[in-house]
């Protein structure tokens, strides 16, 4: 992972870069999603095509991971993150996701337009990602019986079945 504490923070977010391409890239980036849509800490309005660096948290973002830090007066303000383009450089992404809570999101990210605004949509340009859900965070999706038709059979599917 980027070291948060270098020194140097636009290096550090180079040198992670530089790892990713020395040990030929990404096979598998394993995702979540934030309540804004975002993957990483790739928040609302973040280029597409960015690589790592450091980025300015939201408010919706501090609020939600604060309970790991202690409370909100100890989360830090700002992140090291992955970019968009460094997770779609990935071989293949898998997004996961469950409960109600997320179902608006997943229903954004998996069948709205591509937009910085949620940046989990830029998933859709990838041509190995998956999203997994769960029946409560699907129920927002249209077209949830053909995402199910295509589980059921397509051969790539088959020994999850």
């Amino acid at each position: 992972l980027p070291n948060g504490r270098a020194e140097d923070l636009g290096a550090e977010c180079r040198r992670y870069e530089e790892l990713i391409a020395r040990a030929g890239g990404i096979d598998l980036q394993l995702l979540g999603i934030g309540k804004s849509g975002h993957i990483g800490f790739n928040e609302p309005l973040s280029a597409l095509k960015s690589r790592t660096r450091e980025k300015a948290l939201t408010p919706t973002t501090l609020k939600q991971n604060a309970p790991f830090f202690g409370g909100e007066d100890k989360m830090p303000r700002r992140a090291l993150t992955m970019g968009v383009g460094t997770i779609l450089d990935a071989r293949r992404c898998i997004l996961l996701a469950t409960g109600e809570a997320k179902a608006d999101i997943i229903a954004q990210a998996v069948e709205g337009p591509i937009t910085s605004m949620v940046t989990a949509s830029a998933l859709q340009l990838h041509p190995k990602a998956t999203v997994v859900v769960d029946e409560a965070a699907a129920a927002k999706l249209k077209e949830k019986d053909y995402y199910r038709w295509i589980f059921a059979n397509e051969p790539e599917w088959k020994e999850y079945r």
